[in-house]
């Protein structure tokens, strides 16, 4: 969330108000949301596909938005939960028009059909949260499962190896480490997931780190991979945790909006929430509710308080909002 909305800003933060997220925040928002009722949904049905889950928590977020064309997905009643009722949410923050032209058409994409042919750098920022799902399949699949509901090609394989660096940060690793293991992690065969994805960006940091010429080539396109190969390369740049303020002014102040996004996100799974900048965070548009979504997402995992088959609820409101069906 935090590079989400530096990135917006160009380099220039504002000395006072709020640091505004754009819709690339908004839909990360309703992944991790996705991911709690998909598990939710698996606990009390013994069953659960978290694409399609995440799937319908998109179009919710294209409903409250009045996106014209999307038809709410179950019926008269589609605004079920908590993050649906968020005021900011509800604002227009710049365009998705691959993940919205999907919606419009109102069939989610797969691995096998993919949902369009975009290869834009939405189809990975949105699916970063992939990497802090193991209950399903690998981060990496879920990553390309998610970027396969409305976009195509190059998105998938950027998708799944962020996902999957997301993941090998949490396990311990580095980002160098994580983006030069990344591709030995089983997530499925598709163009760009190959052993020197990633290469570019780790030569041009152990050679070149921190040229704002060096970001501007990586991340050129406004791509899935651009993204990556910019975001990598920023965060490996930058690997102290005392440098996050740096890395993500660095990032924006070269006009790389998604690699901000991609960078605070590798930067924010290594380090932790302690490690960013209080007073960022502090004015942080969608800092309660995005720190809200990391702990319930937590608590579904560990204890499901709705209960489940062979778990007894512990929350007689956890259905109310996060509803599994």
């Amino acid at each position: 969330m935090l590079g989400d909305s530096i990135g917006a800003t160009g380099g220039t933060v504002p000395a006072s108000g709020p640091l505004r997220a754009t819709s690339a925040g908004q839909l990360a928002c309703f992944t991790v949301e996705g991911l709690i009722r998909a598990h939710i949904r698996g606990m009390h049905k013994g069953l659960t596909h978290p694409p399609g889950v995440i799937w319908y928590a998109y179009n919710r977020w294209a409903v409250i938005q009045g996106i014209t064309g999307v038809e709410p997905a179950h019926g008269s009643k589609p605004m079920t939960g908590w993050l649906a009722k968020v005021p900011v949410l509800r604002e227009r923050r710049g365009s998705a028009p691959a993940t919205v032209a999907a919606l419009q058409g109102g069939k989610a994409g797969t691995l096998e059909r993919h949902g369009g042919t975009s290869i834009g750098a939405h189809g990975l920022t949105r699916a970063l949260p992939a990497g802090l799902c193991t209950w399903w399949q690998s981060p990496g699949s879920l990553g390309a499962s998610l970027a396969a509901l409305s976009h195509g090609g190059s998105a998938l394989s950027a998708a799944a190896l962020g996902a999957t660096m997301i993941h090998l940060i949490d396990l311990g690793n580095s980002v160098a480490g994580a983006a030069m293991r990344a591709h030995h992690v089983p997530h499925g065969s598709w163009p760009g997931t190959s052993a020197d994805a990633l290469a570019p960006a780790l030569a041009a940091a152990e050679a070149r780190p921190a040229q704002a010429a060096e970001l501007t080539r990586l991340a050129a396109g406004g791509t899935a991979h651009a993204a990556l190969l910019g975001g990598v390369y920023v965060a490996v740049s930058f690997p102290e945790r005392e440098q996050v303020r740096d890395a993500l002014l660095f990032a924006s102040s070269a006009g790389a909006k998604h690699a901000t996004t991609v960078a605070g996100a590798l930067l924010g799974a290594a380090h932790g929430p302690d490690a960013l900048p209080v007073d960022w965070l502090s004015r942080l548009e969608l800092a309660w509710v995005a720190d809200t979504l990391a702990r319930d997402y937590v608590t579904q995992v560990e204890h499901s308080p709705s209960g489940g088959d062979y778990v007894e609820a512990t929350d007689p409101h956890w259905w109310g909002r996060y509803l599994g069906s």
